[in-house]
């Protein structure tokens, strides 16, 4: 017994049927955190990530079964639904959503989450704050308008964050003059109004006030962002509800959602500054810019220049012969849902003596790791996938690369154009590659709205179309050679 913590051995000393709960619920919260440590260290290697959900899930498998034995617990109707609801919900959620549309899914889940930790800081609010009670003590207070500020501002944070993901909301900025300073006010006056709180918790007004504040900055911090920047803001969205959860566990004295919490917290934090580094921006340029605006800012325009488009069998010829091919994937791969064909097509070049490479740009798509989580349904082998550090300095050896819908992050504008909105962000060196295949639906623009310099490239040629459809062809041409 002199192993386990002091308050499992005090409970173990209660001796009586209560005690038993409380040491059964505290072990499973313990097991469960180990659990969730080693799913995110699981999750940072592609061949181990499936591994590390399969443990974070058995973790908040046992978190919801220790929660449910909880001896402070006097009635599972409510619960029980609860259960019921999320799993009719969840469920489909999880298996019918298609990839194409897992950030929007993400963003959404972000805003449940969230909304579950400010609906809990509102009730205990509720049962201990009011002039009534007011049972709360500063401490007490301190974690809770915390939870609800943070848990609010991330609801309606993450519902417009879905709304730009899902296009029926623009995505281009909505901005208007002095929005900055509208926006760092209502923050600071919601910061203050906390502050207010943690000195006198009886203040209703006060809270109410905080808690609707919150919910208009969530509205106001975002809608002025735009769709380039998105899975920034739903990574450090996930970081809010992250930190609201803990807040959660302090509010309540629940053990895994501190812990759980500020693991999320920590993570999607840490996650979205390596993100803004991937494009050379800053957290201040990210949450006050107004990135993925129109073209006006780039001087590179598609007048006087030319594209040079190819047949599905002219592409086939240079596929099938080539000693060293890397394939670029990028939102477009999405859209078709290509990456089986692409994978199909990969095998048929490495039977003709081939050798093919992925190369992945830290933010192609619309979240982190869309491609690698793509490819790895396609079953493409993880040790091909490459990210950019990796491969960016075998471009030249490439004798084709083949570019399946990105954009922006293999736009040499990055590297030449000083007036171009992604100018200084790191991109894949495609442009360095002998030949180049672009499959590309039609010239249209990526997020940040500016030509693409690498389309005009004499080394560059355009096989128009549907992804998955001019892939098709590919795979039946490659065939007959």
């Amino acid at each position: 017994m002199t192993a386990l913590p002091s308050f499992l051995l005090e409970t173990a000393a209660a001796g009586d049927a209560s005690g038993a709960r409380v040491l059964i619920t505290q072990a499973s919260y313990l097991v469960s955190s180990v659990f969730f440590i080693l799913g995110l260290k699981s999750l940072t290697r592609a061949d181990t990530a499936r591994k590390g959900m399969q443990q974070a899930a058995l973790g908040m498998l046992l978190a919801i079964v220790g929660t449910l034995i909880d001896q402070r617990i006097v009635e599972y109707g409510w619960i029980l639904a609860g259960l019921a609801v999320g799993t009719v919900i969840g469920w489909p959620l999880g298996t019918r959503v298609p990839m194409t549309a897992m950030p929007q899914r993400i963003a959404i889940s972000h805003m449940f989450g969230a909304l579950a930790a400010t609906l809990v800081g509102i009730a205990e609010y509720l049962h201990h704050g009011s002039p009534e009670v007011a049972s709360l003590d500063r401490v007490q207070m301190a974690a809770l308008g915390f939870e609800v500020l943070f848990g609010s501002l991330t609801v309606t944070g993450s519902f417009m964050a879905f709304g730009k993901l899902q296009e029926f909301l623009p995505g281009k900025p909505i901005t208007y003059a002095g929005q900055n300073i509208v926006n760092i006010g209502a923050m600071a006056g919601a910061v203050a109004l906390w502050v207010y709180l943690i000195v006198d918790p009886t203040a209703t007004w006060a809270f109410w006030t905080m808690t609707a504040l919150a919910f208009v900055i969530g509205i106001s911090f975002v809608l002025p962002i735009g769709g380039a920047d998105m899975p920034v803001v739903v990574s450090l969205l996930n970081s809010y509800a992250g930190l609201a959860a803990s807040a959660t566990g302090f509010a309540i004295g629940n053990t895994v959602l501190i812990i759980a919490g500020a693991l999320d917290g920590a993570s999607g934090f840490i996650l979205s500054i390596i993100m803004s580094k991937a494009m050379n921006r800053s957290f201040t340029n990210v949450l006050f810019g107004a990135f993925g605006s129109a073209p006006t800012a780039s001087t590179k325009t598609a007048t006087n220049l030319t594209v040079k488009s190819i047949s599905a069998e002219d592409a086939a010829i240079q596929l099938a012969y080539a000693g060293k091919v890397v394939v670029v994937p990028g939102y477009g791969m999405a859209v078709a849902q290509a990456q089986h064909t692409v994978r199909e097509l990969a095998e048929l070049i490495e039977k003709k003596g081939g050798e093919v490479k992925y190369a992945i740009h830290p933010v192609a798509g619309r979240m982190p790791g869309h491609m690698n989580v793509l490819l790895a349904e396609a079953n493409v082998p993880y040790d091909r996938m490459y990210d950019m550090e990796e491969i960016n300095d075998e471009f030249e050896s490439v004798d084709v690369a083949l570019v399946i819908g990105a954009n922006d992050v293999v736009n040499p504008a990055a590297k030449t154009d000083t007036s171009s909105p992604i100018y200084g962000m790191p991109i894949l060196n495609v442009d360095h590659a002998k030949n180049i295949i672009v499959l590309k639906r039609s010239m249209n623009a990526g997020f940040a709205g500016i030509e693409n310099e690498l389309f005009y490239d004499e080394k560059t040629n355009m096989l128009f179309g549907d992804a998955k459809a001019s892939l098709s062809k590919l795979v039946s041409e490659v065939k007959t050679l």
